[in-house]
Parts: C-alpha cells; structure tokens; sequence
C-alpha cells in the first residue's frame, strides 16, 4: 500500500505505533498513535477505534473514543487504568515505538449534520470524544453555540482543562463549564453533579442538540430528565459505558 494512500478505517486491520504519552491524572493517560502505512487517516470526530491484542492467551478487544481532531496519520485516547482489567494496563506499559493491533473508527457519536447549538454533557474519560469533536468544530463554526459541561470529582481531575479553557477565551460561540462533586474550598467554580446544571446550560431552549458521553447512570439520568422536558428524541446523541 503507498504511503501516500488515505486508509479508509475499517476495511484494514492495522498495526498503531505508540509516538508519545503523558500523564493527565492519577491512573488517566493520554496515548498519541501513528499508523505508518498512510499519511492520512479518515475519521469522524467523535468515533472510536477498537483495539485488539492477544493477552494471557486469548485474544481481547476494547474500544476506546478518538481523543483528537483528524491529523495526518495520528490519533489521540485517553483512558483510565482499570488495574482488574485486562487492556488497560497493557496499554499502560506501552513506551514510544510499540505497537497495538486497530480497527475501525467504528461509531455514530459524532456531530449531527448540519450542525445547531449544542450541549455537550460529559464526565471522567467521557471527554475524550468531546474533544476530538469540540476541537474540530469550533475554530471553523462561527455560527453555532456550543457549551461543554464537564463533571468530575476533584479539581485536578479536570481532563484537558487549559486547552477547554483557552477555546472559550478564543471563540466566543464556545462555553466551558467545569463542575465538581467534592471541591476544595478554593474552588470558585460550579459544584455538584452535571445534573445539577443541566437547565442552566439548556437555558429554557428545547431546539439544541444535547450530546452525553459518561457512566451509564449519568447518560440514562440526564436521557430520562430531557425527556421529562419534552426533548425530541432525535436531538438527544449518546454514549454510555461502565
């Protein structure tokens, strides 16, 4: 296959070399991939990719959101250590040049065309496709408001927060809103669950999208409650995981 091919995802079971990682917070890592047999991968913002490996004799998958904005031929996650799982702490020992078997981008979490005003819902790890979406959507959408809200427990879990941070301060159609369920008492933020804000951020509007990615008790609460306030169902995009 030439280098210069654009692979279509999903078709080719592909090897994705490690380039680089760093730490977010305690036990959450953000992994940076290449796949060198293309210079350019396709992929919408939003999807997610599912990695393969044989692991104590037997072959294990996991899907995991893309972290990232389409970018050449790399791809960004973020995930947590499960330390009683199987691949999570296999990725974790991954250091720059290993590499991990890949398919997809698998996946209907992505944003709705055309796009409208939106709110974003997400907790933990649940991030990781908003920012793949947010970060390639927002600098070129001047029209469309869209606001992030972001429910963690402790402030220095706040995954990506600069880069959310720097967003809104850049484009004015974009709102970050952080909020946490045990704060220090410095902490001049919003607190308590996501669910707390959510008619905030709606602001008595029935005609946005609303898109949630988190636990499942958080999805099919927030689901339940938009419901109850008489959200089509067609507005409401979202992915859950345990």
């Amino acid at each position: 296959m030439a280098a210069s091919e654009v692979i279509e995802f999903g078709r080719f079971t592909l090897r994705a070399r490690l380039i680089e990682y760093r730490d977010l917070a305690y036990d959450v890592r953000h992994f940076v991939f290449e796949v060198p047999e293309t210079e350019r991968l396709t992929f919408a913002p939003g999807q997610f990719f599912s990695f393969m490996e044989q692991l104590d004799g037997k072959m294990v998958t996991r899907a995991y959101s893309i972290a990232s904005p389409p970018d050449g031929n790399r791809f960004d996650l973020c995930l947590n250590r499960v330390k009683e799982g199987l691949f999570s702490p296999h990725l974790f020992h991954l250091e720059p040049g290993d590499e991990v078997e890949a398919k997809g981008p698998y996946g209907t979490f992505a944003l709705r065309q055309p796009a409208s005003d939106s709110v974003m819902i997400a907790t933990g790890t649940g991030i990781a496709p908003f920012r793949s979406i947010l970060l390639s959507q927002v600098p070129s959408d001047t029209e469309n408001q869209y606001t992030l809200l972001f429910g963690v427990r402790y402030e220095e879990t706040l995954l990506y927060r600069e880069e959310f941070e720097a967003l809104g301060n850049t484009h004015p159609n974009f709102r970050f809103w952080p909020t946490l369920t045990r704060p220090e008492p410095k902490w001049a933020g919003r607190v308590g669950r996501v669910q707390q804000h959510l008619l905030e951020a709606l602001e008595e509007r029935r005609d946005v999208d609303v898109y949630i990615c988190g636990l499942k008790e958080m999805v099919n609460d927030i689901r339940g409650r938009l419901k109850e306030l008489g959200f089509e169902r067609q507005r409401v995009i979202y992915e859950k995981y345990d």
